[in-house]
């Protein structure tokens, strides 16, 4: 009952959280909604025009462009997961140990960090996946090496200003262990902003991800991977937009979803912010 009064309190956080699981179940029961194999070619019905058996369209190889773009729902919040994992794992822990401890281990970690900011984010992702190859994984690694900084300056400033509080003080003197200070202390009083950080990143990194794909350096054929899938389909723009139409309509809407949810949970999470 207190959880059906939450929702009710909280429509609109209730509104984009059910739209965010139907996403997150289409990414995962991808193979049984989808109508058709994405990998199966049939040259025969290449370029097809959306159609009653093929609703989207299909591809130059006759792949059924649906079906692509659902298991293409599976592939992009997989490496949106695994990137988001992590960023947040490395920077908030970054975070945290150059505020807690502070001095010299402050000032390596951050002037690391004011290092990485001051090269254009996707310019140095796109010359660190070209360097360790174009596929899914070093794509993951090449956005998180450019994206922790964020994470590491926040939980950063956040323990700063936890730190200065009388019950941290009170726990020093008692001669509490620092891990313990900093598990049960510091990370409870900090967590609610970094997850709601997390959650609003989870479109911008689908972005970014997408836009290494597109590019050539993420996601590589034939994997059904909504920028690999724009970036096949601008060649027959003309011919046949649906080739990136359907991709691009599937962007737009999980990144809005999940912009949202960010908004509604930081509401909610964060009364202060407004």
């Amino acid at each position: 009952m207190e959880i059906i009064k939450f929702l009710k309190k909280h429509m609109q956080f209730t509104i984009f959280l059910t739209l965010a699981l139907v996403i997150i179940g289409i990414a995962i029961f991808a193979p049984w909604i989808a109508p058709y194999d994405p990998y199966e070619t049939i040259m025969q019905n290449s370029l097809k025009a959306p159609n009653k058996i093929n609703l989207c369209g299909t591809d130059k190889l006759g792949r059924d462009v649906l079906s692509r773009v659902i298991y293409g729902t599976r592939t992009s919040l997989t490496m949106v997961i695994c990137l988001l994992s992590i960023t947040f794992v490395i920077g908030t822990t970054l975070g945290v140990i150059a505020g807690y401890f502070g001095k010299i281990v402050d000032e390596v970690i951050m002037r690391l960090a004011d290092m990485m900011i001051s090269f254009p984010g996707l310019v140095l992702a796109i010359a660190i996946a070209g360097l360790l190859g174009p596929n899914m994984v070093n794509a993951v690694i090449a956005i998180a090496a450019v994206s922790w900084t964020k994470y590491a300056r926040l939980s950063r400033s956040l323990v700063l200003r936890v730190k200065e509080s009388t019950f941290i003080e009170a726990a020093k003197i008692n001669g509490t262990k620092t891990s313990k200070i900093i598990f049960k202390h510091i990370l409870p009083n900090i967590i609610n902003v970094m997850v709601i950080s997390v959650v609003t990143e989870i479109g911008t990194m689908m972005l970014e991800l997408a836009s290494l794909s597109f590019l050539g350096f993420g996601a590589q054929a034939p994997t059904p991977e909504w920028g690999i899938m724009l970036n096949e389909g601008r060649t027959y723009l003309a011919k046949a937009p649906w080739l990136m139409v359907y991709p691009g309509i599937a962007i737009v809407i999980v990144v809005i979803v999940f912009n949202m949810l960010g908004d509604s949970l930081r509401d909610i999470l964060d009364p202060k912010h407004n």
